[in-house]
Parts: structure tokens; sequence; C-alpha cells
């Protein structure tokens, strides 16, 4: 598949910033990033760069922060293997295991997760994925219905499986995630995940026990009237995506509008990830 670079040069954005730019990058097709000297690499298909998109996209983006781009058509390569040499493998809570095929096995853990690294989002290294990951681990699945929302590689909803739930919906509008979820659930034997393609219209009439959505603030508050309507009665709300600091505060404000009251968070290199339950 050939590939277009666009190198994002500006010499005073602060990380949490570039994190937010790079969430909503993904949003219009890019799908692997990296640090460089002047700022930071993103990488799209050829087939997919939508040079209005991404204009429109940085207009309202970019904030109190300079930013400048450079379009640069690259070679085609092995993108699965350079991303792979990257990859490695991680522990959450001491007690969950995520590795590729190409890592080995390690006994030792309660659950292990093998996910297929290719360029789809969540394979537990970043903050929000592992925090969900803690919030799975630490909480009762078993028997519960459940709702995962841009699912990326499907890592949660796995989890969620092997902690007990019954059934889960897998809902992402990526069709590379889609894919992706059906060789995971394979690899880990999971058998009782549906994927979907799509977002809010894809999750139907459906009600569910438990909710996951590690997306960004912007599309949670998008959709939490959604979640609100399928939830039943004393469910659970698991959010990521989004920083403590700028968005914890209005997503608490717009869920209490809904039933759906705080517990508790996480924080992890200024990420959060939020429990709700629906009253």
């Amino acid at each position: 598949m050939k590939y277009t670079a666009v190198n994002f040069i500006s010499p005073d954005i602060q990380e949490w910033q570039k994190d937010l730019l790079v969430a909503e990058l993904a949003e219009i097709g890019f799908d692997t990033f990296e640090d460089n000297e002047d700022g930071f690499a993103g990488y799209v298909p050829t087939a997919n760069l939508d040079v209005q998109a991404l204009e429109t996209l940085l207009l309202a983006a970019v904030d109190g922060y300079q930013l400048a781009y450079k379009i640069v058509d690259i070679e085609e390569q092995n993108w699965n293997l350079l991303w792979e040499r990257n990859f490695n493998p991680i522990v959450v809570d001491d007690t969950c295991y995520v590795r590729a095929t190409f890592h080995e096995y390690k006994p030792e853990y309660p659950y292990e997760i093998v996910i297929d690294p290719k360029m789809s989002f969540g394979t537990g290294h970043h903050q929000t994925t592992s925090m969900m990951l803690s919030f799975i681990l630490q909480n009762d699945f078993d028997g519960k219905t459940v709702l995962d929302m841009g699912c990326g590689t499907g890592i949660l909803g796995i989890l969620a499986a092997m902690r007990g739930a019954i059934s889960v919906v897998a809902i992402d509008y990526d069709p590379t995630c889609v894919d992706s979820v059906k060789e995971n659930k394979a690899l880990n034997h999971v058998h009782n995940i549906e994927e979907r393609l799509g977002s809010k219209e894809a999750i139907g009439n459906g009600t569910f026990d438990t909710i996951l959505a590690n997306i960004n603030r912007n599309i949670l508050l998008d959709q939490m009237d959604t979640y609100a309507q399928v939830l039943k009665d004393n469910g659970e709300l698991y959010l990521s995506g989004f920083y403590r600091e700028q968005d914890l505060a209005v997503l608490k404000e717009k869920c209490e509008r809904l039933n759906l009251f705080f517990e508790e968070s996480k924080e992890l290199d200024g990420w959060c990830a939020a429990k709700f339950v629906k009253k």
C-alpha cells in the first residue's frame, strides 16, 4: 500500500496538544505517527489523503500554538513490519499480559491477550487503553452484555469476554479495525464478540450492562445521549480518550444531565479514564 507522510512542524506545541491533534488526525484516516526534530509526522494511505479535510481540521483544532505542515510522498514499504519492530509486550496490573504473535508466551499471568499488530489503534500501549484494561480487571464482567465503542483492535472487548461477559458488540468506523477484531478474537479463542462497522448508528436497539468507550472527548460528548439510552439501569459506563484537566469536568456535567453519575477515575501522564453508573 502506498502511503503519504505529512510532516507537522511546530516550535511550541505542547505534548498534550500534540496528543489531541493526533487523535483528530486519526479521525480523518491517519494511522501511524512518529516524532521528529521539528514536531511529528503522520502517515496516511495516499488514496485516503483529503487535503481539504486536513485544512478544515487544522483550522478548528490548532489553538494556542503555531503549526505548519508539508506533504511528502514516500516509497512503498512493509509498514506492518516497521510497526512490529516497535511493538513490545506490556503488563497491566501485574495480571494481564498483552503481546503480539511474535512474542513468547508467559503462563504466569492470569490473562494473556495476543494482538496481531496491524496499524489499528488499541494495543494497550497508549495510556488510555492501559487504564481501560485496568478498569476491566478490577470490575465485575461476569454474565454482562458489553458494548465496546471505538473498539480498535478489539482488545477491551476481548478482555471483557475473558472476564466473563456473555456477549460483546464491538463497533468502529474504520474497516481496518473491524478486520482486526475478527483476527484478534480468533487468536484469543474468543467467539462471543460481534464486530460492526459504523458509529453510534450501528448500535441498534439493543441494551447493555456495560459500555466501554475509549475515543476522544468530542465524540464521547456527541454519543453520550445514545450511551444513556442503551445502558441498562445500574449499568456501568467506562470512558477514556481524554485529559483530566481539560475534559473530565465537561464530561461529568454531560453525564449527570443523563443520570450517569461519576464514581471514580484513573490518571496516567495527564490522560484520564472514568467510571460512571446509570441511576
